[in-house]
């Protein structure tokens, strides 16, 4: 089977950590495609996290637990992309990277709903095989191209989607590794594409979760599969605004996105130099 790069093997760890949660008696979600989607190599890439996370002997937990964060995350913009799509008018939903995401799959969805699951045409090759013999709850068109490349545009276009409908788009699992151009090129592309009424998610950190010393065995994990986190930002609002998107940015232990399993301090967003993980919604006025 076609093998993944290093930026491409993260959504395996994210399907791995999804498969984990679906086997918790007290699950947050089911995912009952995550342990098709990662196969073997599940184990072991929780093994890397579940190390960097819990170190051996008297160390404690330091770092912020990938097994609450990830959990949260998805049942945050599970509830998010529901909420979106139950609004009539709401038919494009794009899913940025998609990954091994099974969303058109495991969830609800009215028959208006369109799916566009955009990602490296390595990673969409490897889902359609894997994903074959099952059907989607709603309409799901794949769209095999680079966010980072020319054309995805075009691309995306072809497969059906049309800019001048509202869309929801999801960016989630991805910013962390683009750099500051990157991000804000991505995000002015996205803006000439969406119509009015269009909706955004994402999750990002801020630029203290790059450096802090309490993140460093987590940070290496993924430095050392070769694709390491280099963008944060303490404003994403701001972020967002600059290419036409109003945004709330919500920390996870917060109400709105606790679900009675975030463990740690959240610090307020006035104190300075606290690391900071931010799921960010919202979109363009209509």
């Amino acid at each position: 089977m076609t093998q993944l790069d290093a930026i491409e093997r993260t959504c395996l760890l994210t399907a791995a950590l999804r498969a984990g949660e679906s086997r918790r008696e007290e699950r947050l979600f089911d995912d009952p495609y995550a342990q098709l989607l990662v196969g073997d190599a599940g184990p072991g890439l929780l093994a890397e996290i579940r190390s960097a996370t819990f170190p051996d002997g008297e160390v404690p937990r330091t770092v912020p637990s990938t097994f609450d964060f990830n959990p949260i995350r998805t049942r945050f913009f599970d509830d998010w992309l529901q909420r979106a799509a139950a609004d009539p008018s709401m038919t494009q939903i794009v899913l940025a990277p998609a990954g091994m995401d099974s969303r058109a799959f495991r969830l609800e969805w009215p028959d208006h709903v369109r799916f566009f699951e955009l990602d490296r045409p390595t990673v969409l090759e490897v889902k359609e095989k894997l994903l074959a013999a099952e059907r989607p709850g709603a309409e799901r068109r794949p769209v095999p191209a680079d966010l980072l490349a020319p054309g995805w545009e075009d691309t995306l276009l072809a497969a059906g989607y049309d800019p001048r409908l509202p869309s929801t788009w999801l960016f989630e699992g991805l910013l962390y590794y683009f750099s500051q151009g990157q991000v804000d090129g991505l995000l002015r592309r996205v803006g000439a594409v969406t119509a009015p009424g269009s909706r955004i998610g994402a999750d990002l950190v801020n630029d203290a979760a790059l450096t802090a010393p309490r993140m460093r065995g987590l940070l290496k994990v993924f430095a050392d599969w070769g694709c390491p986190w280099v963008f944060g930002t303490d404003e994403p609002e701001a972020l967002f605004a600059r290419h036409g998107f109003t945004v709330q940015a919500v920390q996870p232990g917060e109400p709105p996105a606790h679900y009675g399993r975030w463990r740690d301090p959240v610090p307020p967003r006035t104190a300075e130099g606290a690391e900071r993980v931010f799921l960010v919604h919202g979109g363009r006025a209509a």
